[in-house]
């Protein structure tokens, strides 16, 4: 089993994924540009919600601040457009259903629920510097208060 985790200054895994419209995303059209890779178990799901709602309703911010944000999860495009107009979503979001993306980021292991040990999806962001490399790298994350938390890492709450 792959669980080796990126850390701060590695190079950021390439990528060109289908978004919801059924267009190509790739994290080369980043380049130049600060961008937040958000990785989220499974579209429509309480947590996911929360978390997918919370960027929404940040990311004019975010983005007045040089953040660009893509999440990332296992659903197929069609699932990802569901979510993002159910919830009024602003932002990409990028389909990997052979995990091989969650794979390069770490994204994807064992991980404790519920007290046991199951193979999945790990919550998971990344700040990517506009020359491609990780500048934070957060495993793990909740998903209430995830992006207050990641706003201060980021100093802009300051």
């Amino acid at each position: 089993m792959d669980d080796k985790k990126l850390e701060v200054g590695s190079v950021a895994p390439g990528f060109a994924l289908t978004d919801q419209d059924g267009e190509q995303v790739s994290l080369g059209d980043y380049a130049g540009e600060n961008a937040i890779v958000y990785f989220y178990p499974a579209a429509l799901t309480p947590g996911c919600t929360k978390e997918a709602c919370d960027f929404r309703d940040n990311l004019n911010s975010l983005k007045a601040a040089g953040y660009r944000v893509i999440g990332i999860s296992k659903d197929a495009p069609s699932k990802n457009k569901k979510f993002q107009e159910h919830e009024g979503l602003n932002f990409p979001l990028l389909s990997d259903e052979d995990l091989a993306v969650h794979r390069a980021y770490g994204a994807y292991g064992e991980k404790k629920l519920y007290g046991k040990t199951v193979t999945g999806v790990i919550r998971s962001t990344f700040v990517i510097d506009p020359d491609g490399t990780v500048r934070l790298p957060l495993y793990n994350v909740r998903a209430t208060g995830h992006v207050a938390s990641l706003r201060k890492k980021l100093g802009l709450d300051a």
